[in-house]
């Protein structure tokens, strides 16, 4: 007896110069990724008991790799009220370790997909990341392009990034830093400090990023930017009174850390800078820098969990 013929839709992949022209802004990124970063978050003490703070400052230098393979098929979302769209990414893992002790930290499933002009809703093109955390959390961030996806002459605009613990004001939803000494301490006078880590740059790891670029030269910055239900002025992002949230993707997680019961995490925003670099020779080589925050949420205050990295093509 002969097999079957199944009926079905077959999408073959396109030509890579092709996949490539259409992944616009992500054009650079297929292939792997190597390099250095810090990671700063703030952790609840379980119920606190004899200990004299409710949360404690885990403060890590790390290595990282992160790799990106193209989707090469056209990926079709069905309109209805619309004609069907088509578009294009990439699957990405990332593997983030101690820097001291090679103990794995972080480890990161996704994709990115570059996302065309859709009338119904009425949106611009568009970047996604989706991503899942094997503490229980699947991700969804999208940003409108910066520059129509084109890359800008020079290096990257790297803005500080505040580590420091906060509420929203209930009128115009602008930050509040905490004040409370005992809880500022740690973040002013760490106990311990991993290789390379200062003060300066617990109180804003961006300086990690602006440090490493300091004697470079770049010619030419792609930059990526995506949030997840974001708190208003973290890495750009507008801020907005409660009452007109910024809604922009979200953050679903397993109810250990969906509910205020324990860590709630419910906020991302993301920029990431893919560089070229010159040497002094006229040779050139691409570099991925990205700082990133996800809010915490616990014991009434919202927690900057940042993450930073400079990373190098192989």
């Amino acid at each position: 007896m002969g097999i079957p013929i199944l009926s079905s839709i077959f999408r073959a992949a396109a030509p890579s110069d092709v996949t490539l022209d259409r992944l616009g802004p992500l054009k650079e990124l297929p292939g792997r990724w190597v390099g250095r970063g810090f990671n700063l978050v703030s952790l609840p003490n379980g119920q606190n008991g004899n200990k004299p703070l409710p949360f404690f400052l885990k403060l890590n230098a790390t290595m990282e790799t992160l790799s990106f393979a193209k989707i090469g098929g056209p990926i079709p979302n069905r309109g209805s009220s619309q004609k069907d769209i088509f578009f294009v990414g990439l699957h990405y893992l990332q593997q983030v370790s101690d820097g001291v002790t090679s103990e794995l930290m972080h480890l990161e499933p996704g994709l990115w997909l570059n996302l065309p002009v859709s009338t119904s809703p009425a949106q611009p093109r568009t970047l996604a990341r989706l991503g899942t955390i094997p503490h229980g959390d699947s991700l969804l961030a999208q940003g409108n392009l910066v520059n129509n996806g084109d890359p800008f002459p020079g290096p990257p605009k790297i803005d500080p990034v505040d580590s420091t613990p906060f509420t929203l004001d209930a009128t115009t939803g602008a930050r509040v830093n905490d004040t409370n000494p005992a809880y500022l301490a740690p973040f002013v006078t760490p106990a311990s400090l991993p290789p390379g880590i200062t003060p300066a740059i617990i109180a804003n790891p961006n300086l990690i990023l602006t440090n490493a670029i300091s004697a470079q030269k770049i010619v030419s910055t792609f930059v990526l930017a995506v949030s997840a239900n974001p708190v208003g002025g973290i890495n750009g992002t507008p801020i907005a009174p409660p009452a007109t949230p910024n809604i922009v993707g979200g953050i679903e997680n397993i109810p250990f850390v969906g509910t205020n019961a324990n860590v709630n995490a419910n906020a991302f925003s993301a920029i990431f800078w893919i560089e070229t670099v010159e040497n002094s020779d006229g040779s050139k080589f691409l570099q991925l820098q990205y700082t990133q925050t996800v809010i915490l949420e616990f014991v009434g205050l919202k927690w900057p969990h940042i993450s930073v990295a400079t990373l190098v093509k192989q």
